[in-house]
């Protein structure tokens, strides 16, 4: 038997209840690739970015990829660089040489530090 304060539910949290729902469904069904109505708008989405991406790096025009493109070149530089460009030029770190490879001790794992081959 339950308590009767139990089934005392608001309805905003039934709705947060069946909003977190779809959210895992919608979620599941990306990640195996099965269609429901949750995931479509999610797909298309995904389908319209892929569109814009291959009309920027192919010169292919549309009109709705125009003007994300166009709106894209125009947005201020402070909001896609973060204000980074005002603090000046970023300072180079050192990178470790490629080239030259680097001598590990393995700790006699392979039984070949009682003996020399």
């Amino acid at each position: 038997m339950f308590d009767p304060a139990v089934l005392d539910l608001s309805t905003d949290a039934i709705l947060k209840k069946f909003q977190n729902a779809v959210k895992i469904q919608s979620g599941l069904s990306l990640g195996i690739g099965y269609s429901t109505a949750a995931s479509a708008p999610h797909t298309l989405l995904g389908g319209f970015k892929n569109l814009i991406a291959f009309a920027a790096a192919s010169g292919f025009e549309f009109d709705q990829a125009t003007a994300f493109l166009n709106a894209a070149k125009n947005a201020p530089a402070a909001a896609v660089g973060g204000g980074g460009a005002a603090a000046g030029p970023a300072k180079e770190e050192e990178k470790p040489k490629e080239d030259e490879p680097e001598d590990v001790d393995m700790g006699g794992l392979f039984g070949d530090d009682e003996e020399d081959y």
